[in-house]
């Protein structure tokens, strides 16, 4: 069978602890019908807001309890992996209840599945309260460097596309760790398959409220520890301001801000983002890489108490080393499909000549000087 012969899934895993915008997520769904051939709503919600969703998804979705038999931690992969289970078709999309798609963007993400096992797309914020450009600088930066070695550079976005055949010979992936979209890229990955990064891939997702993205802020600097050079990086970072602070160096932390700045603004030009990201998060690199050093601090504490808070219960994983996944899965989709490394790195090196050549013609006369006055290198 043809790749344009195979159907598509999308696949929504959702739990809502209170009522929440079910109307428009239906209308949403509605608007991506023509470009999926079926929409599964795994919904793990308490049941009076079951019931709801069920009414209000009727004519528009499948709406399904996770399977009893899997209680994983992160109650997200419990809806993912049942989905997935329960899903007719090869293609699959997974994303969260706040990514909106189009159907152009979601042919294109199905397309790029002729070429690789997994998809993963660059989610963007379609509208921008401060938190949103302030959590926007954490993409940008991923877009130039993520310090994970085997995903060096893209942003872990809230949807991901994949073959069926491939998440099911592997297995499925490790629920308990908390930086899921991580361990489910990385267990596909150690096991051969290939993952396609393309930067000009963009998704809209809606923003969380303030009180969300504040209660997430100790919890996402936790992801950090499944990438042991990124935590170090910013657990050092602190200390290094303190320091710095501490002796009189304005200059030092005025370069290193600069220098933030000037990186994040790589990313977002790179592949159009542009036109996606504004200018506002480049410049609030800075004050997210202060955030993140702080939160790591705290994460670290919570690490030593085993683990960061999640609901009722703690999660010590944040995911799993590669070294041990491709002890587990090595060779398990090898074949003429599989090869090494994904293209995140060959696009990586040949996209970075063009993006630094192009920031720097567009580098304010303002920031030029500082540099100058600073003795900073062209």
């Amino acid at each position: 069978m043809g790749e344009a012969e195979l159907g598509v899934s999308y696949v929504l895993p959702l739990r809502w602890a209170e009522g929440g915008p079910i109307e428009e997520l239906s209308v949403y769904l509605r608007s991506i019908a023509e470009v999926t051939d079926e929409i599964l709503v795994v919904d793990g919600s308490p049941a009076p807001f079951f019931a709801e969703h069920a009414a209000a998804l009727d004519g528009v979705a499948r709406h399904l309890a996770p399977d009893p038999d899997l209680d994983f931690r992160m109650g997200k992969v419990n809806g993912v992996l049942t989905g997935v289970r329960k899903c007719a078709n090869e293609l699959v999309v997974l994303a969260d209840d706040d990514v909106r798609y189009s159907p152009t963007m979601l042919r294109r993400a199905v397309g790029l599945l002729a070429e690789a096992e997994l998809v993963r797309p660059q989610n963007y914020f379609d509208e921008l309260p401060w938190h949103a450009r302030w959590d926007t600088a954490r993409s940008l930066l991923n877009r130039v460097f993520t310090a994970d070695p085997t995903f060096p550079v893209g942003d872990f976005p809230g949807t991901l596309a994949l073959r069926r055949s491939a998440l099911l010979t592997v297995g499925g992936y490790d629920g308990d760790a908390l930086f899921e979209n991580l361990e489910l890229m990385r267990t596909i990955h150690a096991a051969g398959g290939r993952v396609a990064t393309p930067l000009d891939l963009y998704v809209p997702r809606q923003p969380p409220s303030t009180a969300h993205f504040l209660s997430q802020r100790v919890r996402q600097a936790y992801d950090d520890f499944a990438v042991p050079p990124r935590i170090g990086a910013f657990l050092a970072v602190a200390p290094l301001v303190a320091r710095s602070a501490r002796r009189g160096r304005a200059r030092r932390l005025l370069a290193g801000a600069l220098v933030s700045i000037f990186v994040a603004e790589i990313g977002r030009r790179r592949a159009g983002g542009a036109t996606r990201f504004p200018l506002s998060a480049s410049l609030l690199a800075p004050v997210w890489i202060a955030e993140r050093s702080l939160c790591a601090w705290l994460a670290l504490a919570a690490k030593l108490r085993g683990g960061v808070p999640y609901g009722e219960r703690r999660l010590e994983l944040s995911a799993t080393p590669m070294r041990r996944l491709r002890c587990r899965h090595a060779g398990v989709l090898a074949g003429p499909r599989a090869e090494h490394p994904s293209g995140a790195v060959r696009h990586y090196f040949a996209s970075w000549s063009t993006s630094t050549t192009a920031i720097a013609r567009g580098v304010p006369k303002r920031l030029r000087r500082a540099k100058k006055r600073l003795k900073m290198p062209s």
